[in-house]
């Protein structure tokens, strides 16, 4: 399977935003873009004024690279997202919110979404009883998300928890740390998940 083997504060400095894809590192003086906000490569500190399809385009390579998925991945989300009633900007985000990687990451299950899916694929995760190894597994309301009983797991996530204790949960999840479940809710919204990224230009983008 395809993925992205690279440096992932590359990607953060080539946005010129921090996209929190190396867990609690990006909250520390360690950070890329407190050391380096510039983008990458031989021309990086010469930053050009960016078209309207640059400006478009940007948006949809953060929004790709917050929630770890490539182009043709990303395509066929956007597709099922503008077939679905509604407004098509907050239907993507929604399935994005609904990635069970994603879904470990809001619940501070794991300290990053790329932690989320190294959970998935060692079989650690179950829904509603049954082991789930897929991190692009869109869960629902109603789905209960248990973590292996584990020892070392068990540690990890405790441990997670306890690191990102000052990370508010989203409402639309619940999470009862004495037994690592967590409760989807309800169907998340644009506002549940505060992206920095503009959805409406990324419709623009797959529109023309």
């Amino acid at each position: 399977m395809a993925r992205y083997v690279g440096p992932s504060c590359r990607q953060c400095r080539r946005e010129g935003i921090k996209l929190f894809l190396k867990g609690t590192r990006c909250n520390t003086a360690k950070c890329a873009i407190e050391k380096r906000n510039f983008p990458p490569g031989q021309h990086g500190h010469n930053r050009q004024k960016l078209s309207d399809y640059g400006v478009q385009l940007r948006e949809k390579q953060k929004m790709k690279r917050i929630y770890g998925v490539l182009e043709a991945q990303f395509s066929v989300i956007f597709q099922r997202a503008a077939l679905k009633k509604g407004v098509t900007g907050e239907n993507l985000i929604q399935i994005l919110e609904e990635r069970l990687d994603n879904v470990l990451y809001r619940a501070n299950l794991v300290l990053s979404r790329q932690e989320g899916r190294q959970f998935l694929h060692h079989g650690h995760v179950a829904v509603n009883g049954r082991k789930v190894n897929i991190p692009s597994f869109q869960v629902k309301p109603g789905d209960v998300i248990e973590v292996s009983k584990k020892e070392g797991v068990v540690k990890r996530v405790t441990d997670n928890l306890e690191i990102l204790k000052d990370r508010v949960i989203p409402e639309w999840l619940t999470v009862e740390k004495d037994t690592l479940k967590t409760t989807v809710v309800r169907h998340p919204g644009k506002q549940d998940a505060g992206l920095p990224v503009e959805e409406s230009m990324i419709v623009e983008l797959y529109s023309k």
